[in-house]
């Protein structure tokens, strides 16, 4: 599977996303399955009540974590060690994907089975295991169509998303024979059967392998406890079977007790898959029956977002997926068009905070949004990601032209009588605007629109002759 660096280097998202937008087969499976997820949520989250006060409960949970992040962590790291654990910290990804193949250098072991795990993904961690001859074995149904079909996840909670059951059969009947056990002959693409292939395929390889490797949806930090939340039970068979468990999780992952806990195990399963409650929900504590159990606590980049006062609100998110089922830019140019392994709008604020704004592709990311605000309606611990949108867009670099216009802009718009003499101008010289192309730098603006006519008299002239419409 390719990992985060073949996003390096990648055109920007307007580039990206105009070639996606040319496949109908990615748009008909975008918008099919967005609109199937988002139906199922607004049917379960109806049910509560309080949804609104639960959705308050967890930014406010989030929030006070986050501020004193530092005191939980080293609870977490207390709580883990008593258990018999083993606490590892990685400020990066190079230093987090170093710790993880020496661990599993250490048993022996040359392959791994995998629990669903975004932080892994994020740095990068199945190619650097690989290049110490490491195999990783993604065991999600989805992550293990992505890998057999060298792809790129388009999705957080479905990263197959963009792939119809057609395209899953032949993917299985080419590939799941160079991974393991082989398709059957006689598959066909009814979903009963696809499933059954995968099942029997990472059975095997569940029983043969001795080294799981996970991430982890909550740590509790009063006693130490991780949290996986899943629906097809290969994150139980990954996380129990196997003699020696590493489990890689991002710093902000933290939650001070139980009892804010069950606050998100009422958010998550409605906001991500429809459901009241998910089919399994995995705690474990430290080392348990015998199994020797490593964490790694993982920063690459979030102590620096934490920073910001306003984008640090992204590190509230529990990777629910709501606010890609309701974005109209994501239904249409789909996730690979963001070159993150976050796509969608959370993506669009928490890429370009973790890894800088330094290329085009991460420049572009905030502005990969319509600001219709559709995210911060579903969003199940209030990220107001049209605010750090609008706040990203400040600090992305400008070119000398973009510059000189919103300091022009800024100088206009600061006083009323010049807004006022600005609108008589650009009426004066109404027939000098070009009619649908601007000229120079203003022509990409008008690829996709029109430019507005302008009006033969401003506002403020029509309402200083009627005396506001009344004659």
């Amino acid at each position: 599977m390719s990992g985060p660096g073949a996003f390096l280097g990648m055109p920007s998202f307007p580039k990206n996303a105009e070639k996606e937008l040319q496949d109908s087969q990615l748009r008909y499976n975008l918008r099919k399955a967005t609109h199937t997820i988002r139906g199922k949520r607004a049917a379960v989250v109806g049910e509560l009540p309080d949804w609104q006060e639960l959705r308050a409960a967890a930014k406010a949970i989030k929030d006070e974590t986050l501020r004193n992040l530092d005191r939980y962590l080293i609870q977490v790291e207390e709580a883990v060690t008593k258990a018999g654990g083993h606490v590892h910290w990685a400020s990066d990804a190079a230093e987090a994907n170093q710790i993880v193949t020496e661990l599993v250098k250490a048993t022996g072991q040359a392959e791994v089975v995998k629990v669903k795990s975004m932080a892994t993904q994020e740095i990068g961690l199945n190619e650097a295991l690989a290049g110490a001859g490491i195999t990783a074995y993604e065991t999600d149904l989805a992550e293990l169509i992505v890998q057999l079909g060298d792809d790129w996840p388009s999705h957080i909670l479905v990263p197959a998303i963009h792939r119809n059951r057609s395209e899953i059969r032949e993917i299985f009947r080419e590939h799941m024979a160079e991974w393991g056990r082989p398709a059957p002959e006689n598959l066909s693409d009814d979903p009963r059967m696809l499933a059954e292939a995968a099942r029997l395929h990472l059975r095997e390889r569940f029983l043969a392998t001795k080294v799981g490797i996970s991430g982890a949806n909550f740590v509790v930090a009063e006693s130490g406890t991780l949290v996986v939340l899943e629906s097809e039970g290969n994150g139980r068979m990954c996380l129990t079977l196997p003699e020696t468990l590493i489990s890689v999780v991002g710093i902000e992952k933290v939650l001070p007790t139980w009892r804010d806990l069950e606050v998100f195990l009422q958010l998550l399963p409605r906001s991500s898959t429809g459901e009241r409650m998910n089919p399994y929900t995995s705690m474990w504590t430290g080392a348990v029956e015998g199994q020797e159990f490593h964490l790694v606590l993982l920063d690459n980049g979030r102590t620096k977002v934490m920073a910001d006062e306003i984008g640090r609100q992204a590190l509230r998110c529990i990777r629910c997926s709501a606010c890609l089922n309701v974005c109209p830019v994501y239904e249409r140019a789909g996730g690979h068009a963001y070159g993150s392994v976050y796509p969608g709008p959370i993506g669009a604020i928490l890429t370009p905070q973790l890894r800088g704004m330094d290329s085009p592709l991460d420049a572009s990311l905030p502005y990969a949004s319509s600001l219709c605000g559709a995210c911060y309606d579903v969003c199940p611990v209030a990220i107001d990601i049209p605010e750090v949108l609008v706040h990203l867009r400040s600090k992305a670099p400008h070119g000398p032209v973009e510059r000189l216009g919103l300091k022009a802009a800024g100088w206009v718009l600061d006083k009323p009588v010049r807004l006022e003499r600005a609108q008589r101008l650009a009426t004066r010289f109404r027939g000098l605007v070009p009619k649908r192309r601007l000229p120079g730098p203003g022509a990409a603006w008008t690829d996709t629109r029109d430019v507005p006519a302008v009006p033969e008299e401003s506002f403020r002239d029509w309402w200083d002759r009627t005396e506001g419409g009344s004659r």
